[in-house]
């Protein structure tokens, strides 16, 4: 899976090392000028990891965390800031950010930070028993789903599909991880395999929802749509 990172930056120079440490590494790498450009990035996609600086144009970066932590509890979030003192760091902290970096930075502690928070996010996933997102409820230790409590009677491919999309809530899931993931093969070439049951998997769904919760991303996945 190619993890994303959205960085946000008003120093340019700042914004272009991102890119340079990030993409050469195998991450999909954006970044922003301010807050107010970010939140409109977000309300497409979500990345695995945010940088956020603290200075910026308009709104703040400790006022966005504030506000992105509301909306998006399930988002690793990291202050980049050139605030080094202990207050400065407790009051990130305290915004809800996960981390906090002092500028300036080693690359090398960056990159590793960024890996800590994104294991972090996939033991979290992996370890929770229960997905909610508007109408949909998933209870996967009782093996259940629910939309708008009524209960949807699904295969194993379906439920574990569902399940993982619910995981990755936001961000897009190649074909080939799902396929791997859910079948247990290789992707190799053409497959309906998995549109079929995507088909079905929204059917079953629209029943008692007229939400579009699967997007399809064409040429490269599906991604379950967790805002209201």
């Amino acid at each position: 899976m190619k993890y994303s990172i959205y960085a946000v930056d008003d120093d340019e120079s700042i914004r272009d090392l991102y890119k340079y440490t990030f993409e050469p590494l195998g991450y999909e790498c954006r970044t922003f000028h301010s807050a107010e450009e970010l939140f409109v990035a977000l309300e497409k996609n979500l990345p695995n990891i945010l940088l956020m600086d603290v200075m910026l144009p308009g709104m703040d970066g400790i006022s966005a965390v504030k506000i992105l932590r509301e909306q998006y509890q399930s988002l690793s979030i990291i202050i980049v800031s050139a605030k080094s003192d202990e207050i400065s760091k407790v009051r990130g902290l305290d915004s809800g950010a996960d981390d906090y970096i002092a500028k300036p930075f080693g690359v090398l502690e960056l990159v590793a930070r960024v890996k800590v928070n994104i294991r972090k996010q996939n033991f979290a996933r992996e370890e929770s028993t229960v997905f909610e997102y508007g109408d949909i409820f998933l209870n996967n230790e009782e093996h259940v789903v629910t939309v708008n409590g009524h209960v949807v009677k699904m295969t194993l491919k379906e439920f574990n599909l569902l399940k993982l999309l619910m995981s990755k809530a936001g961000t897009v899931v190649p074909r080939e991880s799902i396929l791997n993931d859910v079948w247990g093969f290789e992707y190799y070439g053409k497959t309906r395999t998995l549109d079929m049951h995507v088909k079905s998997l929204r059917s079953k769904l629209s029943e008692y929802s007229n939400r579009e919760y699967i997007q399809t991303i064409r040429g490269v996945g599906y991604k379950f749509l967790s805002q209201e």
